[in-house]
């Protein structure tokens, strides 16, 4: 049986938190499906094509696959043969949600297991909310996403 793991969210932008973990996640899972929820609650900045662009764009991994979803997670996952979901955890402050979520899935579906991966010390601080409120008051955000991201988020947010 392959190992395939779906990593989700909304990746709105990606940041080197997430690459860092795709990249580790890597060694471990045969197949790794990047699954980019739309999210309409949350607005993201980026549309969903966008997001999925600059993950592509961005992430090289021969085993790894970008895609969109509209439906529910473990539906996505499902529809994939994927046997994990891969959730990132910052600090102990993600856990409580992390655990719900986990533990709900597991309930609905207890074929799918849920890992936790810590992104390196170094990028524990980042997440997207912040890079876009960075971003948006025309600050620099060079050292938490990718150069092609730095671009997008220029055009969204021109200095």
């Amino acid at each position: 049986m392959q190992n395939t793991a779906v990593y989700p969210g909304t990746f709105d932008p990606i940041t080197y938190g997430h690459t860092d973990l795709i990249e580790r996640a890597s060694h471990i899972f045969d197949r790794i499906i990047i699954g980019i929820a739309t999210s309409p609650n949350k607005k993201p900045l980026f549309s969903l094509e966008e997001r999925i662009e600059l993950v592509t764009s961005t992430v090289h991994n021969p085993n790894v696959e970008v895609l969109g979803f509209d439906n529910l997670l473990l539906d996505f996952a499902k529809q994939h043969r994927a046997n994990v979901i891969l959730r990132g955890l910052r600090a102990v402050a993600d856990f409580d949600y992390e655990f719900q979520l986990a533990s709900m899935n597991r309930f609905m579906h207890p074929d799918i297991e849920t890992i936790f991966l810590m992104p390196a010390e170094k990028y524990m601080y980042i997440s997207s909310s912040l890079v876009r409120e960075i971003a948006a008051l025309k600050g620099d955000v060079t050292g938490f996403v990718p150069g092609i991201v730095v671009q997008a988020l220029h055009k969204k947010y021109p200095f």
